[in-house]
């Protein structure tokens, strides 16, 4: 879990509020043990700024009551915010254009042909976040079959908070958030709107949305032609990014790609599951042994 310093001082002094070890510890417990997130002392600072924000929002004295708010009733209503306090959701459409490039070139002639012979295709953004990186899925399918509503293709999107599930199921997109996007798809899949772009029908019916937490066990079973967990590991220690890429395993069929972030890397016995196919792109081994999904909550 996390590493605290044989010899910090007991709390932090001259910040507007105090922290301590025994709270920074507990902090970061809860964050490992609910989310997964792995806290070291080198994150201190982080931690402080984030939290500060919350312990003003509730009129908080000092972190030891922040710990308290944490630990008690309060958690159920308090734990997204906390969360998101910790994490950034940094996104835009076609991040690390060389996975869409991938995805278009070597995965979809055969995914496609597949669908138009009635057969079944299955991608998962497991983080999605505001829905860039399933939306951009989706264009890339409809630039190289636009009759993809009609067949059998769907992007399962999935990400830890509800509230930014809502934002990516609106499908409405500021201009700015506009400018990573090719300006064929731009013109093709959107439609102007005063102050803003909305996605159209063709693009946002491929794509299903839904909260999952990865810490969970998986409540289906796939199997997944290809995966897209981007920037979600660098947030865990090696332990739980393997049972994470353990899980991911579980449910891509043998063939399938996982694509991951551009600072991953692929950890644990699963390792042995896969063959390199690109940029931090990685191709299931046909007959690899399939690990075991599980929970990583402790």
């Amino acid at each position: 879990m996390t590493h605290v310093a044989a010899h910090q001082p007991p709390a932090r002094r001259g910040g507007e509020f105090e922290l301590t070890e025994a709270d920074f510890a507990a902090i970061a417990q809860l964050a490992y043990r609910h989310f997964g997130l792995y806290l070291t002392e080198s994150k201190r600072s982080l931690v402080y700024s984030r939290l500060a924000r919350r312990l003003r929002k509730h009129e908080l004295p000092d972190f030891a009551a922040y710990v308290a708010l944490l630990k008690g009733p309060e958690w159920e209503n308090e734990k997204l915010d906390f969360l998101t306090a910790l994490t950034t959701n940094t996104t835009h459409f076609f991040r690390e254009a060389h996975h869409f490039t991938r995805l278009e070139k070597a995965l979809l002639p055969d995914l496609i042909a597949r669908a138009r012979k009635r057969g079944r295709v299955r991608l998962w953004s497991a983080a999605c976040s505001s829905g860039q990186e399933p939306y951009s899925l989706a264009m890339c399918i409809v630039r190289h079959c636009p009759e993809a509503a009609d067949l059998d293709i769907k992007i399962l999107a999935t990400d830890i908070d509800p509230v930014i599930i809502a934002k990516a199921k609106a499908a409405t997109y500021l201009p700015e958030e506009y400018e990573s996007m090719p300006p064929d798809m731009r013109s093709e899949c959107s439609q102007p709107r005063p102050g803003n772009y909305q996605l159209s029908s063709k693009v946002t019916r491929l794509v299903t949305f839904g909260v999952l937490n990865l810490m969970d066990e998986l409540p289906f079973r796939g199997p997944f032609d290809a995966i897209f967990c981007r920037n979600v590991a660098i947030y865990f220690d090696k332990p739980t990014q393997a049972r994470v890429w353990s899980k991911l395993t579980s449910v891509l069929r043998p063939g399938g790609e996982l694509f991951i972030g551009h600072s991953e890397r692929l950890s644990g016995e699963v390792s042995n599951c896969y063959e390199n196919s690109g940029i931090t792109s990685y191709r299931r081994v046909a007959g690899a042994v399939e690990p075991k999904a599980r929970s990583l909550k402790t």
